[in-house]
Parts: structure tokens; sequence; C-alpha cells
């Protein structure tokens, strides 16, 4: 770390190390001020954005007075989230896969359905406010469902077409719904527990030898057990980088880049269900999920702790409205028609609250929005299973063709 005046500006750097360790301060601040404010726990709002979000108010503070600012080096955040993903994959066993069968699918097409109104929604701003349509779809599906990542990638697609703007829409754009995305997710999931008086039962989750099969609490495991369960992650983590480089490079026509997260999680499905038939190591749910829950803490506090709110001036005017009006049509589907087709059950409730994270923000989102709904009322399994698969993979068969579609309809390069 070091200190320094950049023109009348105090410059405060932080390495990678300082960076890591101030996020995980934060992160703890966001779970002390969590327990102390009962109207945060009350509303299910996660500790990592609560921390992210105060230092995220101080850099802004900053940045309008010109007083002072932080030069951040996020080397660990891309990697956190894919650790985060491959500890999903591990949890994938195809046993659990197929009790979330019909449920599962009428999710994945839900998700998949919403992606395409939310594209519908932007162009509806392109006929009625004159906003350019690569903006509007940059406010729209792209940024609200791909994250920054695809926002970075079609924006410099865009700009390429002669839309400079693009990258920096994409990235406004996919902050704004980040945000959102941890601010709505909760309090909605609450909202539909609380109504409908819902609990958690297992039997709405799964079935005796499903339990049995992710309940190994009981197993002991050695020092070199831990250490073989944290080898398979790190190995998936590479492997998966290079399943996600071949898949682009099959792809590389449509300038799109497959996701590593993907890649990461698809080797850790893989790992995961061999190991089950074959019982190469002592696998250990438990302890592959508590590293997960870390990474993705860490990874959120990192995300939100670093976001800078001036960049939401790219959407002042017509494509603030977009934004806005994303995730009203979210909350309205999600609470009146998702919640329903989904069973109107405790599940559904915190499916609908994971909905709100992925289709608005990223997968990770998802997660912490349900994990702080659970943390309140009880574990629900079955959407712990469903939507992080759902947000991270199955969602894009249905999101990139439909995206890249609408791109070809309504798009055209500037000469």
């Amino acid at each position: 770390m070091s200190f320094e005046m950049v023109g009348s500006v105090f410059t405060i750097k932080l390495d990678a190390i300082f960076t890591l360790a101030l996020a995980s301060i934060l992160l703890l601040l966001g779970y002390w001020i969590k327990n102390k404010v009962k109207v945060i726990e009350k509303y299910c709002i996660p500790a990592p954005v609560v921390g992210g979000f105060l230092f995220m108010f101080i850099t802004y503070a900053g940045h309008v007075s010109g007083t002072f600012s932080f030069n951040f080096v996020n080397t660990f955040q891309s990697p956190f989230m894919l650790a985060f993903f491959t500890t999903v994959g591990l949890g994938a066993s195809f046993k659990l896969l197929k009790q979330g069968g019909k449920l599962l699918i009428i999710y994945w097409l839900i998700a998949g359905v919403i992606s395409i109104f939310q594209n519908t929604i932007g162009i509806i701003f392109v006929k009625t406010m004159n906003i350019p349509a690569p903006y509007a779809l940059l406010s729209s599906a792209i940024s609200m469902i791909g994250g920054h990542g695809a926002a970075l990638s079609y924006g410099n697609t865009f700009a390429e077409m002669g839309y400079e703007q693009g990258p920096l829409v994409g990235a406004a754009a996919a902050t704004f719904g980040l945000i959102t995305a941890v601010l709505v997710g909760g309090p909605l999931g609450r909202m539909l527990i609380e109504k409908n008086h819902l609990k958690p039962s297992e039997d709405e989750n799964f079935d005796a030898s499903s339990a049995q099969a992710i309940n190994t609490q009981s197993v002991e495991l050695t020092s070199l057990d831990i250490i073989k369960n944290v080898v398979v992650i790190i190995v998936c983590m590479a492997a998966g980088s290079l399943i996600a480089k071949f898949i682009s490079s099959l792809i590389a026509i449509q300038k799109l880049e497959f996701p590593t997260y993907v890649g990461a999680m698809f080797a850790a499905v893989i790992v995961r269900n061999v190991n089950d038939k074959f019982k190469f190591y002592k696998f250990s749910y438990p302890l592959v999920d508590e590293i997960g829950n870390v990474m993705l803490s860490l990874y959120l506090a990192l995300a939100m702790m670093t976001l800078k709110l001036w960049e939401l001036a790219g959407l002042l005017g017509g494509v603030l409205l977009i934004g806005l009006a994303q995730v009203v049509f979210m909350i309205l589907a999600a609470y009146f028609v998702v919640f329903k087709l989904l069973g109107s059950s405790y599940d559904a409730a915190v499916m609908c609250a994971g909905l709100c994270g992925h289709g608005l923000g990223a997968t990770p989102s998802a997660i912490v929005n349900m994990t702080a709904v659970n943390e309140r009322y009880g574990m629900s399994k079955k959407a712990m299973m469903i939507v992080p698969i759902v947000g991270a993979f199955l969602v894009d068969i249905i999101y990139q063709p439909q995206t890249i579609a609408f791109i070809g309809y309504f798009v055209q390069a500037i000469k």
C-alpha cells in the first residue's frame, strides 16, 4: 500500500493483498452491522452487500469532492468467482439433479423467457425514445443476465461497429443491475414467505436417499482428505479454463467468449459424478460447500467494494429508464407470475429471490440472495441446487441465441 498526491487528489494505492484484506474486513463489518441493525436482517440484505455498499459510498464521496481516491489491484475477484462456480459443480450429483426434475425444467424455461422479455423492453425504448438499439440491448439481457463480462464483450463489439459508448453503457448497466439485484432479491423472497406463511419442508426438497447423498457431516476427514478436496477444486478450475478456451475457439465467428466459470463448473460436475461411482477420494459436500460460501462472500465483497457509482452517469436519461423498467418488470414477474408457476411453495419463494439475483446481476448475486433468505427462514436445498445451474449455464442456451437474433435484426453498423 502506498500514498501519493495525484494533482490535488490524495490517492491511496492498494496492491492485491491489501485490496483483499480490505474486502475481508468489510465482509466482517457487514455481518456485524447486519446483526446490529434489525431492519437489514429483517429484509435479508446480504452481509457482503452491506459492507461493500458502505465503502462504495466512501469512494463516491471522495470522487465527488475531488479530495481522495482509491486505486485497487483486484487480482482475486475472478479466481474467487471461478472457485465458487467450481464448488457449485461439485455439488451437482446426477442423483440430485434428477430430484430437480420438472421444477428445474420449468425454472430454466422461465429464465429463458424472461431474457426475451428483457430484450423486448429494451427495443420498446428504441422505438419510443430513439435510443440507439445497441445501447438499449446493452441495458437489457446482455447486462442484466450476462453481467459485466457479457457487457464488456458485447460493448466492445458494438464499439467496433461505430457505437463508441458501448463499453461504458454496458459497464454502467451491469453495475446498476448488480446493485439492484442484491437489494430487491432478499426482500422479495421475504415478502413471499411472510405473506403466504411458508416454511421449509424436507418433503419439498429431496427424498430420503437424496438427502443422505449430500449429508456427509458424519464423515471424518483426515488432513490428506481435506487437501484432496481442495486440490480437486483447483484442478477443476484449471481444466475449466482449457475447456472455455476450446469452446471459445469454436464460436469465435460470433465474437463471443465462452465463460471460464462455466467450463470450470462442467469439469467439476464430471469429476463429482465420476468420483461418486469410482470413489477416487473421500468427497465432502459440507467442506466444499463451506469453501464455496467463503469464495462467494469474498467475491461479492470485492465486487461491491470496487464498484464506481459515478459510472452510473452513463445511465442518464433513456438508458436509466430502461434499467428501472427491467427492475420493475423483474419484481412484478417474480411476485405475480413466477412464484405461482413454480408451485407457490417455500422453494418457489427462495427461487424467486435467486431469479432476481441472476436475472438482474449475476449468478453469485442469486446465491447471496438465497443464502440471506435461507439463513433467516431455513434451507431450500432444491433452490440452492437448481438456480446456480440454470443461472450459470442453462439460461445461456436461450439467452445467447435470442440476443444475437435481436442484434442481427435491430443493430446496424455505423460506417
